[in-house]
């Protein structure tokens, strides 16, 4: 039988000196005793996969609301493909995959219904208000999530995660990144975080990708102005010679992957090799971003993704649904704002003095926090006289 002890004997021989050990952590807000069993990182992932805003991952919208179909990838599909795509790179780099899972299933709890049409919603509302509000942030609300929204624990709030956790879920790698007023969660992010965040974006590209060419929105001729998809292709001409949508989007997203991890292992490894770090402590001093790809590489993304930006995510129909999505949401909250006292009990205290900026952020967190299904079915209740409430 093997102990947590016995695991982390096993990460010092087994893993690379610039990943995250286990034993090396600096810990949690609030300290606990060591599990017999399981390490730090391994008891974050478990909190994750069990916190309720885990769960409801499933029926919140990737690019497609849920009511366009069942094919369509949710953010716990996302989710779930960002996890593995990160925990292979991880592997072949020889990183703490219990840390890069953790992270992965944590870096978008955050999210509102209807993706990222709902997050501009909120934003925009939040903004717009003019209370000296930020605005809203899905990096920030899932780092609140797992520290203050989740109530799972007596003596707390929130999950209690490892502070490398924190800081891969606050400095996710895109315009949203937050800085954390702890001084462990102002380190940089470990290697670990490093790969889910291009995990993160490898999987969306490629994934969407697929779900563009199901719904129609894209053609592969679309995309044949991209030497990236030209390889893909390339790679592929026994797959096309089937002539089967189905088999060719497969083989198409499958080569796209396997050129870029490829491409991806092989430029990190050279760059952990010129800066030769000795522990991961070396690595949280360093401020450059070490797992990326090559110049040509990144060259040739970026091209893809522009094309995907204009002939998918602006396509007509997700234009539809993103206007769709924005007015659910601002009707939404115009209604609780109006009256909170249309909001549940746990939500909105009766007996507590709010400001307005605190009835703001209790409107969108409470928005924030439904799924598709139930935003729709809430619209519903408050705007069709015939629906029961």
């Amino acid at each position: 039988m093997r102990t947590r002890k016995d695991t982390e004997k096993l990460e010092q021989h087994v893993l690379a000196p610039y990943a995250m050990k286990s034993q090396d952590s600096v810990g949690r807000f609030y300290n606990e005793d060591d599990h017999e069993f399981r390490t730090c990182f391994q008891r974050d992932r478990d909190r994750v996969v069990h916190c309720e805003a885990f769960r409801k991952l499933e029926s919140k919208t990737q690019v497609f609301v849920i009511f366009e179909g069942d094919y369509y990838r949710t953010r716990l599909t996302h989710t779930i493909e960002v996890a593995q795509i990160a925990r292979t790179i991880g592997r072949s780099l020889q990183l703490n995959e219990d840390l890069i899972e953790a992270i992965a299933l944590a870096h978008d709890l955050g999210h509102p219904p209807f993706g990222h049409a709902g997050e501009y919603a909120l934003d925009d509302i939040l903004k717009a208000a003019n209370l000296e509000s930020a605005g809203f942030n899905h990096n920030k609300r899932s780092y609140d999530i797992v520290t203050k929204f989740e109530k799972r624990y007596p003596n707390y709030d929130g999950l209690n995660l490892s502070k490398e956790v924190l800081v891969g879920i606050l400095k996710h790698n895109t315009i949203y990144d937050v800085e954390g007023e702890d001084e462990d969660l102002k380190e940089q992010p470990t290697l670990e975080a490093q790969v889910v965040d291009i995990a993160d974006s490898l999987a969306y590209l490629t994934h969407d990708i697929d779900d563009g060419l199901t719904s129609g929105c894209i053609e592969d001729s679309d995309l044949m102005d991209s030497e990236l998809w030209q390889r893909a292709y390339k790679m592929i001409e026994d797959a096309l010679k089937v002539n089967d949508i189905e088999v060719m989007k497969y083989q198409i997203v499958k080569a796209l992957l396997d050129m870029q991890i490829r491409d991806l292992l092989a430029h990190s490894d050279k760059k952990l090799s010129e800066k030769n770090f000795s522990s991961s402590a070396d690595v949280k001093k360093n401020k450059e971003t070490i797992i990326g790809y090559s110049p040509a590489m990144a060259e040739q993304r970026n091209f893809l993704q522009n094309l995907l930006n204009k002939k998918l995510y602006h396509h007509y129909r997700v234009e539809r649904m993103t206007e769709k999505a924005r007015r659910i949401i601002n009707d939404l909250f115009d209604v609780y704002k109006k009256n909170p006292n249309q909001l549940p009990y746990k939500i909105y205290q009766r007996d507590v003095e709010y400001s307005e900026k605190e009835i703001y952020e209790i409107c969108c967190n409470y928005i924030a926090s439904m799924t598709d299904r139930y935003a729709l079915d809430e619209h519903k209740k408050l705007f069709d006289p015939y629906q029961k409430v």
